[in-house]
């Protein structure tokens, strides 16, 4: 699925939205291991990030070349500044209705937009698809994120206390929000 715009950052810098490519691999790489060291809020740890650039170069592409799936990349200045994408649940008849929405930004652009803007491209790129449901889950403790995922119609649907066992032993709770998107018989 194809997605491209620029965009005007709050602090007047010039950002361009587009898919992630196979040529982003290397980057995106780096870019996963930094996001990762830099919030407690992510799903892995930084040495968790076990993928080569070979097969990250091939994934990326897949995303790219899909009807459904899509990653989407902010680059500021040639820099990537932040991620965003939506993947297919689960692709059984039950289930093609619903995607996961994933977000990252690197902590030197909090603040910009940058989030605002892959959110709102991310859910735009789910009606195209025909997605009537995205879902997500957060660590209750983001509260700027649970804000965001707010200002763009997602609701609460649960929690899970033990969502996420860190390495410490201390447990996260996972807030569990959904946005039921536009319902136009459009078919998967």
């Amino acid at each position: 699925m194809f997605f491209y715009q620029p965009i005007v950052l709050k602090n007047g810098q010039k950002c361009i939205l587009r898919n992630a490519e196979a040529s982003d691999a290397v980057r995106h790489h780096a870019y996963f291991v930094q996001t990762h060291k830099e919030t407690d809020f992510l799903l892995t740890y930084p040495d968790e990030c076990t993928m080569d650039i070979i097969s990250l170069e091939r994934q990326l592409k897949e995303t790219k070349c899909s009807g459904t799936d899509v990653e989407i990349c902010a680059f500021v200045d040639g820099k990537l500044a932040g991620s965003a994408g939506n993947n297919l649940i689960r692709d059984c008849a039950k289930m093609r209705h619903r995607a996961e929405f994933g977000i990252s930004i690197k902590k030197e652009y909090w603040g910009l937009g940058i989030g605002d803007a892959l959110t709102k491209a991310c859910i735009e790129c789910a009606k195209n698809a025909g997605f009537l449901q995205l879902e997500l889950e957060v660590v209750s403790e983001n509260e700027s994120a649970i804000n965001l995922y707010k200002k763009h119609g997602f609701v609460e649907y649960g929690r899970n206390s033990r969502g996420f066992r860190c390495r410490d032993g201390r447990w996260q709770e996972l807030v569990l929000m959904r946005l039921e998107l536009d319902e136009n018989d459009r078919k998967i």
